[in-house]
């Protein structure tokens, strides 16, 4: 596939209601996801817009703002085992109290015996852990709580 290819192809996905996209034509892997929206206090709609990546992206799963409690909620990409730690002898990852940053690795999901690393795309507070270490979890699960004014 070359360029020219990769680009309709971003450029239709972009445009479509497709949120995400794997193609693998031989060795050649190619993954395009649009990350999702983020609701705000102020009622606006911050569109992120989709990007290439040769490995696996971080899956963040993010909610609107809930009412009731001002918090953002990452939820999770996919079915598996979430996992706190990359390692079992390790500390966890995150623990409640913490500030995370964009990019700050929250947490692991296995699904098929591949491990994919949940990072943040906000800023914040970690206010709570929704759910247990080395746990199954569901798609759209919530796993924490974030408070996005600190």
């Amino acid at each position: 596939m070359d360029l020219k290819q990769i680009k309709s192809l971003i450029q239709f996905i972009s445009e479509s209601n497709i949120s995400e996209i794997r193609i693998k034509i031989g060795e050649t892997k190619i993954h395009i996801k649009k990350k999702n929206r983020i609701f705000r206090k102020n009622n606006s709609w911050n569109p992120i817009y989709p990007k290439i990546s040769s490995t696996i992206p971080p899956y963040d799963r993010f909610t609107k703002i809930e009412k009731e409690n001002k918090y953002i909620t990452i939820k999770s990409p996919m079915i598996g085992t979430f996992y706190r730690r990359t390692h079992p002898d390790q500390e966890p990852l995150v623990k409640v109290g913490d500030k995370i940053k964009i990019g700050t690795k929250v947490g692991v999901i296995e699904a098929m015996k591949l491990f994919n690393d949940i990072e943040s795309e906000v800023n914040g507070k970690l206010i709570k852990i929704l759910v247990e270490d080395a746990t199954p979890v569901d798609y759209d699960q919530p796993l924490f709580l974030l408070d996005s004014n600190i």
